[in-house]
């Protein structure tokens, strides 16, 4: 009560010192009273009276939802709507209207640009500024969602998505130390453009890049020039030069680079669906700083041209993390480079995109549920076998089962198993790793191969111990792979016990559907097409384009013969497992071999005749013609 008289006694004073006057108090104010030695009731009215604030009322600011609203894109309902759910939840307004469908794409954006006073644009790559959008890095771009689209005049013109954060602007002329012009674009749009614009900038002129490095000069009479080579490969044409290789390679769905020296020029070739072809041939002075400049990537020794060398290299293309494998080969005119390029994109693929028929891909599917014993997959180098595996790890439940594999080298990184790199060196081989992994309680291992006696052992000790093993194996056959196992010393009962099924696997390019008509075989395949009784209609190749390469094939798949060991063939291997016996057992089980799986993709229009006999090497041999004729009459 005393500071309430304190108070009221200064302001009393300082109205009486600038004149103000005061008014009657009304009456039956309880502090009379206390206050009647202080100039009474009246001097208390009229301070109250001279600081008497009107109370606030809740000023409401314009939105984009009373934008959205003058529009006619939202009604009065809507709009009391999210005024009722704002309140209650105290959210954005703008999560409200995109959340619960109020109002979408491109209207929200033009709402917005209107409630700034902003101009909508709608920016595509084609219409973007190079140069512009070079003056800010994509990382930076798409954290903030702001892109530098064009020029104008002493100006930069951006576009945002959120043309409310003025710290982003400012922060933008600050990198660029230009005035902004701003515009309002679509989210998405950004996303699109640094996809298509970051891609671009991989595209360089190749003529300009060799030019550019004709001053480049190898002293081929010094023994030791690893200084020179490291800073040739660290200046710009080099840099460029292998960029674009790597880059290129993405693009193209290429699954190897070779960087090949030759006596006048270095040749380099990408793999493309299993076939290498020839995309430059440069100077031959390019070459030691090109290889420089690959193994300072690779993290090997650039001094040390003698001896193989294998290395990793993980780059980002697009966007897109990709892994690089790097192997180096001394040859005669200098070491060549071949480049894996790994893409885990293209490497997980559901079993319904490998290529396999209905009947094969649910009988494959019932085999990786169960609950233990051997699954193997074989066939040559780049048939395919890894992303076949990749593809039935993908189809259990990670969360739920120990998946744990074993690999050498460990290609592509899997987020629902443990994956251990064998490393031959240090003492951790497969069967190492193996006997470490059963101490991890799994339930199901992967083997990136079985290629020798203890590793089989162990892999059977697992699967008659309660665990489902997958692995791999080179042989030509589902049928030779029981054969391949009794020769590495696995004893037939074993196997039979162990062993569930074998699929066996090679990938046919598909047919370019750009250029894909009807066509007349040649007479050497006529008597396959006859005895597969593939009719006219059904005989379709590429004539050859530019999507295609002029190869007539664009993409793979893969044809595949599955064996599945039943009663019969577990009396089958303990009694005589021979290749011959195997074969005969199979076919009698009325199972189709990969050369009659690929002509029922023959006939389906999806690859060529030509194209199966290749990757089956059902002709070239009488051995293997007799097999066709026979199997494919039977």
């Amino acid at each position: 009560m005393l500071h309430l008289y304190a108070i009221t006694y200064i302001l009393d004073v300082m109205a009486r010192i600038f004149g103000f006057k005061t008014k009657e108090e009304p009456k039956g104010l309880d502090l009379a009273d206390d206050y009647s030695d202080n100039g009474g009731l009246e001097e208390i009215c009229g301070l109250s009276n001279l600081y008497s604030p009107e109370q606030d009322s809740a000023v409401h600011i314009r939105d984009i939802a009373d934008v959205l609203l003058d529009m006619g894109k939202i009604n009065q309902g809507h709009l009391s709507e999210i005024r009722r759910l704002q309140e209650q939840t105290n959210r954005d307004v703008l999560k409200i209207i995109t959340e619960k469908g109020f109002a979408k794409e491109p209207d929200v954006s033009i709402a917005r640009a209107n409630l700034y006073n902003l101009e909508f644009r709608e920016i595509e790559p084609d219409k973007i500024d190079k140069e512009a959008f070079g003056k800010l890095d994509p990382e930076y771009i798409k954290n903030n969602r702001i892109i530098p689209i064009g020029f104008k005049e002493e100006k930069l013109v951006v576009a945002t998505s959120h043309p409310g954060d003025l710290f982003v602007i400012e922060d933008v002329k600050r990198q660029t130390n230009m005035d902004v012009e701003t515009v309002v674009c679509i989210d998405e749009a950004i996303d699109q453009i640094c996809k298509t614009l970051c891609e671009d900038k991989a595209d360089y002129n190749l003529d300009d890049i060799i030019s550019d490095m004709t001053d480049v000069e190898i002293m081929q009479d010094v023994d030791d020039i690893s200084e020179d080579l490291e800073k040739m490969a660290g200046q710009s044409p080099i840099i460029k030069f292998v960029n674009y290789l790597i880059s290129n390679a993405v693009r193209e769905g290429v699954s190897d680079i070779h960087i090949e020296p030759k006596e006048k020029s270095m040749k380099t070739r990408y793999r493309i669906d299993g076939v290498l072809f020839e995309t430059m041939q440069s100077p031959l002075k390019m070459h030691p700083a090109i290889v420089s400049r690959i193994k300072i990537m690779a993290n090997l020794d650039i001094s040390e041209r003698r001896l193989p060398q294998d290395g990793k290299i993980k780059v980002s293309v697009g966007g897109r993390a990709i892994d690089l494998r790097v192997s180096t080969l001394p040859t005669n005119h200098g070491e060549k480079v071949v480049i894996r390029v790994l893409d885990s994109k293209s490497i997980l693929r559901g079993l319904e995109q490998l290529g396999m028929e209905k009947d094969i891909e649910e009988i494959f599917h019932e085999q990786v549920q169960m609950p233990h014993g051997i699954m193997l997959v074989t066939g040559p180098t780049g048939s395919g076998k890894s992303t076949t595996l990749y593809s039935a790890l993908a189809q259990m439940d990670g969360n739920k089962l120990n998946i744990s594999t074993v690999e050498d080298p460990v290609e592509y990184e899997l987020e629902f198993c443990n994956q251990v790199q064998a490393n031959e060196k240090i003492g951790l081989d497969f069967a190492a790793a193996l006997r470490s992994l059963l101490r991890q309680d799994p339930d199901v291992i992967m083997i990136g191969e079985i290629r020798d006696n203890e590793t089989a052992r162990i892999a059977v000790q697992a699967a008659l111990t309660g665990h489902l093993v997958l692995s791999t194996l080179h042989t030509n056959d589902a049928p030779s792979s029981i054969t391949r196992l009794v020769d590495i010393g696995i004893d037939s009962y074993l196997i039979a016990a162990s062993l569930n099924a074998v699929l066996a696997q090679r990938l046919v390019r598909k047919i370019c559907p750009k250029c894909k008509e009807i066509y007349q075989v040649s007479e050497h395949i006529k008597k396959y097409v006859e005895k597969a009784g593939i009719t006219q209609d059904q005989l379709f190749h590429g004539v050859g384009c530019d999507q295609c390469r002029g190869s007539g094939y664009v993409g793979r798949a893969g044809i595949y013969e599955l064996l599945i060991v039943n009663e019969l063939f577990r009396d089958m291997i303990n009694k005589d497992s021979s290749i011959n016996n195997m074969r005969h057992a199979f076919y009698e089980s009325g199972s189709r071999s990969m050369y009659e799986d690929g002509l029922i993709k023959v006939k389906q229009g999806f690859t060529t005749i030509e194209e199966v006999l290749r990757v089956t090497q059902v002709y070239g041999t009488t051995e293997n013609e007799d097999f066709a004729e026979n199997y494919s009459s039977k």
